[in-house]
């Protein structure tokens, strides 16, 4: 019984760090995405991507060496970086899209983002705890790597 409760706390407080850190990253994200659109009339496309590279890197250290801080992650730094990036660059278009939608609809980009937000905190919390940042990632299937049992070599 103290076992459950011990993993449910942990999830809890894994759960209260991503959080935090996707709030980091939306702080970050928004106020530049705000700054670059409103200020300095960049277009939507350049104010999106670049808000979202700077919040990304503060998003991924945050992820990755806090809420899913894992030491077994080590060895696997390149795979787990390539994840988070296959990951973000889907959340990017789909942000975009969302936000281009919104704005035709007559939504400025500042509300859509809050919008936005509201999908990806529950979407990209599914793809970090189960596959960007796995408790365990497996190890590779490879054919050199098989186990040939006898009765294979006839």
């Amino acid at each position: 019984m103290a076992k459950t409760k011990s993993k449910k706390r942990r999830l809890v407080i894994q759960a209260i760090e991503y959080l935090v850190s996707g709030g980091a990253y939306f702080i970050v994200g928004y106020l530049l995405l705000d700054y670059f659109y409103y200020v300095l009339h960049w277009s939507l496309w350049w104010s999106t991507i670049t808000s979202n590279i700077v919040g990304w890197s503060v998003n991924f250290t945050l992820q990755r060496y806090w809420a899913f801080r894992n030491p077994h992650l080590k060895e696997n730094l390149a795979q787990v970086t390539t994840r988070y990036m296959v990951v973000t660059i889907v959340d990017f278009l789909m942000n975009y899209y969302i936000l281009l939608v919104l704005k035709n609809a007559g939504i400025t980009p500042a509300i859509g983002q809050f919008i936005s937000s509201a999908f990806f905190t529950v979407w990209n919390y599914i793809w970090y705890r189960w596959w960007v940042f796995p408790e365990r990632i497996p190890a590779p299937h490879h054919p050199a790597r098989r186990h040939i049992r006898p009765h294979h070599l006839r």
